[in-house]
């Protein structure tokens, strides 16, 4: 709203009005009101849900006296904290700032309906898994079908020029609907789902569509999900997101900027910078919400934080054509899947054979460190002992903060790294 009024008052000459068209105005913009929403809304939030006595149903390992009765559903924070400053600074007209939006309340809205449940009808178990895995699907697939069908959604490929025995990056002149992604490492690192398909003959142009999209309903659930099983532990998922998303920040800014594509060799998206706008916000509401969720918690962030965290990040990643570098930038989501799906295989394997077992102490791996020996299954035998001393979670939380600052630093080597 904002960005159209001072765009008035740019064409009516009005002193001043030129700096909210610089991108990095906005995006500081952006990220000190998400900052100040989050901090001084999250007072009002947790206040109110505490008069109400509005707290999650935990389970038996969280129930200390340090989280009973802490307030749930602290996600609609961050949710009020993004939205608010898109809506006030972002280009609403801008088809990348619709879909991060809509993501965003509509994750929002299936980790609210499953925060009901757990909190009001004091079912652990929340919506089903089915409907879960539905909204994901659902909105994968809004998303890839968007991107295959708006004018917006272009890209000016980067190409290699000889000019005077030199190599120089340029880029084509005119924007093109075009479906590739960055493959990290790779000094030609361009490569499109249509070469992928090329097998489909004079098909594969629809066909590398399709596979974007199946593709685009994969990272988006699969990344919603690892965000979901992460959030376990007061300023986990808080802090890595943040991590995560000053790093895909930068990464919308270099592809929203033609000089600095150019310079990096890497494909320029005219109109991505309402990524980055929408992205500092992001910054800003999960730093803000920091302030209450670190340990020892005042508001836990419920599903309606973790779904919609998970998704943006996701949505982020395709929307600047980078959605290949979440497994390096999400490692930590990635560890984190991987430890629940190994531990469910490997004890119906044992089940089988009539065997207790288990690889870890408990998943997911975050809580395989913070369970005392006497509080282990003494008929089970695990293959991975953990720590002599169970860890505290805050020192936990800071060390998978630690891997994720190694992981983000990781990925912006490939920028360079080729």
């Amino acid at each position: 709203m904002l960005y159209y009024l001072f765009k008035f008052l740019q064409e009516a000459e009005v002193p001043g009005a030129r700096l909210f068209g610089y991108t990095s105005f906005r995006a500081l913009m952006a990220i000190v009101l998400a900052l100040l929403i989050s901090t001084i809304f999250g007072e009002y939030f947790i206040r109110f849900f505490k008069k109400r006595q509005i707290s999650e149903t935990l389970r038996d390992l969280d129930k200390n006296n340090l989280k009973v009765g802490v307030p749930t559903m602290g996600g609609l924070i961050i949710i009020v904290a993004v939205v608010i400053p898109c809506l006030l600074i972002g280009r609403l007209g801008n088809v990348y700032m619709i879909l991060l939006l809509v993501t965003t309340l509509w994750l929002g809205c299936v980790g609210f309906a499953d925060d009901y449940i757990k909190t009001f009808k004091k079912n652990k178990d929340g919506i089903p898994g089915k409907i879960k895995v539905v909204s994901q699907v659902g909105l994968g697939l809004l998303i890839g079908l968007t991107l295959y069908l708006s004018p917006q959604a272009v890209m000016r490929e980067n190409v290699s020029v000889q000019v005077n025995n030199t190599v120089e990056v340029q880029h084509r002149s005119k924007p093109e609907k075009l479906n590739k992604t960055t493959i990290p490492f790779i000094k030609n690192h361009n490569l499109g789902y249509n070469d992928i398909m090329a097998f489909c003959g004079k098909h594969a142009n629809a066909a590398g569509w399709v596979l974007f999209v199946v593709v685009t309903i994969f990272i988006v659930t699969a990344v919603s999900n690892g965000a979901n099983l992460n959030d376990g532990m007061d300023g986990m998922l808080a802090g890595n997101a943040a991590i995560i998303g000053v790093t895909l920040a930068i990464l919308a800014y270099v592809s929203s900027h033609v000089n600095w594509a150019e310079y990096l060799n890497i494909m320029y998206l005219p109109g991505s910078e309402e990524v980055v706008i929408f992205t500092f916000a992001f910054i800003g509401a999960l730093i803000g919400f920091l302030w209450y969720n670190s340990f020892p918690a005042q508001v836990f962030m419920g599903d309606t934080g973790s779904l919609t965290i998970g998704g943006i990040i996701a949505v982020v990643a395709i929307l600047i054509h980078k959605e290949i570098l979440l497994v390096l930038l999400c490692g930590i989501f990635v560890v984190e899947n991987l430890s629940v799906m190994a531990q469910v295989a490997y004890f119906k394997r044992g089940k089988k054979r009539g065997i207790k077992q288990r690889l870890f102490r408990c998943t997911p791996l975050h809580h395989h460190y913070t369970i005392a020996d006497e509080k282990l299954d003494k008929e089970c035998s695990y293959m991975f002992k953990g720590p002599k001393r169970p860890m505290h979670e805050a020192k936990v939380t800071v060390r998978f903060w630690i891997v994720t600052i190694i992981m983000a630093a990781i990925t912006l080597m490939t920028l360079k790294v080729r």
